[in-house]
This record gives C-alpha cells, sequence and structure tokens, in this order.
C-alpha cells in the first residue's frame, strides 16, 4: 500500500477550504483517508490560520514513506517542515572559455571606456583653463 499526503477538497462552491489528509494513493481525492494531518484555508487573509498543520504526525508519516504532492510539499516548506536545501553553486567549466565573440566584445568596451576617461580629462582641463580667466 504506498500512502500519500495530499490535499482534500472541502468548502462549498466558489470558497475552498482543503484537509491536509493521509490517504492510500489508490483512493480518490476526497475519499476515505487514514488521518487528517491539518487544514489549508486559502482565502484567509492571517498566515496563522490560513494553515494549520500537525508537525508530529507529519514527521511520522514522511518517515513512515509517505509520498508527499507537489502543492502540499511547497505549503510544507512554508510552515519549516522541511529544512531548507542548502545553496550549492554548480560547476560550469564551458562558462570560462573565452570566445572570439567575447575578446571583441570585450576589446570594444575598453575602448569605450578610454575614451570616456579620455573626454573627462580633457574636460577637467578646459574647465581649469577657463576658471583663472573668469576671475580676472
Amino acid at each position: 500500500m504506498s500512502v500519500a499526503i495530499r490535499l482534500r477538497r472541502t468548502g462549498r462552491k466558489n470558497l475552498p477550504c482543503f484537509r491536509i489528509t493521509v490517504t492510500d494513493s489508490r483512493f480518490p481525492r476526497d475519499g476515505r483517508s487514514l488521518e487528517t494531518l491539518g487544514l489549508y484555508d486559502p482565502l484567509r487573509k492571517d498566515p496563522a490560520q490560513m494553515l494549520k498543520l500537525d508537525h508530529e504526525r507529519t514527521q511520522h508519516w514522511i518517515s513512515q514513506g509517505a509520498r508527499v504532492s507537489d502543492i502540499v510539499q511547497s505549503l510544507f516548506k512554508r510552515m519549516g517542515v522541511f529544512p531548507p536545501k542548502p545553496k550549492v553553486k554548480r560547476e560550469r567549466p564551458k562558462r570560462k572559455i573565452k570566445t572570439s565573440t567575447y575578446s571583441r566584445k570585450k576589446a570594444a568596451q575598453d575602448a569605450r571606456a578610454e575614451a570616456k576617461k579620455a573626454r573627462a580629462t580633457q574636460r577637467r582641463a578646459a574647465k581649469k583653463a577657463a576658471a583663472p580667466a573668469e576671475k580676472a
């Protein structure tokens, strides 16, 4: 028997409310369940009331091998049931290869930067030359 942790829809039309349940994966969505772990009410404004969960029982079922649906897994992450995964910087060796296009663009960018510096230097020199003439 494969066990799944998934949502069971309750509430009325256009006002959804869901129970987080543990069910046999062969049962229908709103069919028989083994245990109810919590409640998810997406229309609530208060985050504390939006999602209620029994953490101990959830950890128990996960340790027993229950499969968690995608939506419930995102809700569990929001509640902190699963510890956050550490970010690992992946190795990308091909990105370090400098191509001829990269070299050409880099050379053009460096040339523009040098020209900009030269123009700024000329402006400063022209300002200095004009400053004593204004005082006189």
